[in-house]
């Protein structure tokens, strides 16, 4: 007897405006309730880097507290291998920032629901994940994958925060080790740098290419000091006098006065003349 369209249909998966993909998502075999996923391929191609490659990263929605990185991994291993697993709180580009630090240097990260960025290693394996069926949930604890949760995660997140001292030890040796050891090269390059811009015999010096948008100019103390010199003769020439505007208020109204003082003097020389007929004025 063949199947009915209905459940025909049924094994097809469902696709929401937006080209979202739903997946189900059940925590246990006997669990009632599902939770949905929504994903879809990575496409932002102002991303250009090699960690989220545009034909084989998976956007994925609304991903529940308790499925973390290793148990994201495991529940798309099944459309194929998995090379890499991102959880972030927001959507957004990939940021790496200094070196990778231990778990115990790291902040309390955020429990919610989260978004990921899965990155296959075959292209096939997206295709695989976008056309699950919707009512073949994945599962999340099975008996081969346990996943705590509850009081049981929280007992077992609090015994996970001790560390050992000669573990912790470890950590922060290796970490510093890390830290010399970049110290030393960016010391190696300044040197390097700085042999290449020294003046040769003749005066002249070397300007190499520095970074971009940045200016390229000697960086030697006696080029320096000539730029300085010559950047303080050209703020005195253009240091104005009366810069304030009290200034120059005051400067107008001495003015003023200078001129009316001049003006009673001249008054009375010529009162004088006229006393002595001396007066010609023309």
């Amino acid at each position: 007897m063949a199947p009915s369209k209905k459940k025909h249909a049924s094994s097809q998966c469902c696709i929401i405006p937006g080209g979202f993909t739903v997946l189900s998502l059940q925590f246990s075999s006997d669990s009632a309730a599902q939770h949905r996923l929504y994903v879809k391929e990575h496409k932002v191609r102002a991303e250009r880097n090699s960690r989220r490659p545009l034909d084989r990263t998976l956007f994925v929605l609304n991903i529940p507290p308790y499925c973390s990185e290793a148990v994201v991994t495991e529940l798309f291993s099944q459309f194929g291998c998995v090379q890499s697993v991102e959880l972030r709180d927001h959507p957004g580009s990939f940021q790496e920032s200094g070196p990778k630090l231990s778990k115990f240097f790291k902040p309390v990260a955020k429990q919610g629901f989260k978004v990921g960025y899965i990155v296959f290693q075959s292209s096939s394996s997206l295709s695989a994940a976008k056309s699950h069926p919707y009512n073949v949930p994945l599962v999340v604890c099975t008996e081969q994958r346990t996943v705590s949760t509850g009081v049981q995660k929280w007992i077992q997140n609090y015994t996970e925060s001790f560390i050992q001292p000669d573990k912790m030890q470890q950590i922060v040796d290796s970490f510093m080790e890390d830290y010399d050891k970049r110290k030393e090269e960016d010391a190696e390059r300044q040197r390097k740098a700085a042999e290449q811009q020294q003046e040769d015999e003749e005066g002249w010096v070397k300007v190499t290419k520095g970074p971009k948008g940045a200016k390229a100019r000697p960086h030697t103390e006696a080029a320096n000091q000539r730029t300085l010199q010559k950047e303080m003769r050209k703020k005195k020439r253009k240091e104005l006098l009366n810069f304030y505007t009290w200034q120059h208020r005051n400067t107008q109204k001495e003015h003023i006065a200078e001129l009316r003082k001049k003006f009673e003097e001249d008054k009375q020389r010529i009162a004088l003349l006229r006393a002595q007929r001396k007066f010609r004025p023309y």
